[in-house]
């Protein structure tokens, strides 16, 4: 599971899927000792890591309290019952979107001053699937296709107190029909347009965590096809 909380990415991994130590710049093996913000900078991983300990990085987060941290990965020894524990701590809401692509170029949109994809929240009952079609065909004006799904983001956020934890299914889609092609305005869109790789990299330093997210998996997916 990898979240996104105020656009620092955390993820929550099996013992044995553990990153090799050597790609972080602070290793830290839990001792039961109460986390500090000053432990955490840079890109940090926490072995065999508490969900006492997860609950204070997530409230320092939440606090923005740790500006000097770029990324941080827990390794734990039970991932379910930690994954239930941390979505217990929030409304889960299901959104889906998709990644759709045309001649080596890739539809973006701009939305409320960033480069983003389209996207949105399920309807009652929706599949993702299905609600990742309806929303890229309602803020692009466009016809598509589904493709394979390329992965699930994770962004917290609070709204009216609450504690939103949000998901996100991404699917590749190709375009069927872009003729009227236009922004839903309603939806604080304000231009929808294809961009090839070297225009989508220069739109990302403009986006989200998430939203690179999704082209990077995207990427090592097409690497794995050849």
């Amino acid at each position: 599971m990898k979240l996104f909380i105020n656009d620092i990415p955390v993820e929550i991994l099996r013992l044995q899927d553990m990153p090799d130590q050597e790609n972080f710049d602070i290793v830290i093996r839990s001792k039961g000792d109460a986390i500090v913000a000053g432990q955490l900078q840079d890109d940090v991983l926490l072995i065999n890591a508490t969900t006492t300990e997860i609950e204070r990085v997530f409230m320092l987060l939440k606090q923005n309290k740790l500006k000097a941290l770029d990324s941080i990965v827990f390794a734990v020894d039970d991932h379910e019952s930690v994954v239930h524990f941390i979505k217990k701590k929030f409304t889960v809401i299901k959104a889906a979107g998709g990644l759709v692509v045309k001649d080596g170029k890739f539809l973006m949109i701009y939305r409320l001053g960033k480069w983003d994809l389209p996207k949105g929240k399920l309807e009652k009952k929706e599949k993702s699937k299905e609600g990742a079609i309806r929303e890229v065909e309602e803020e692009c004006s466009v016809k598509v296709k589904l493709g394979e799904k390329i992965c699930a983001t994770w962004h917290t956020y609070t709204r009216n107190g609450k504690r939103i934890l949000k998901k996100c299914s991404w699917y590749e889609m190709t375009c069927l029909d872009e003729s009227d092609m236009a922004p839903q305005k309603e939806e604080s869109i304000e231009d929808v347009r294809w961009m090839d790789a070297r225009e989508a990299r220069a739109a990302l330093y403009n986006s989200y965590p998430s939203i690179r997210e999704v082209f990077k998996v995207y990427h090592q997916h097409q690497k794995q096809k050849i």
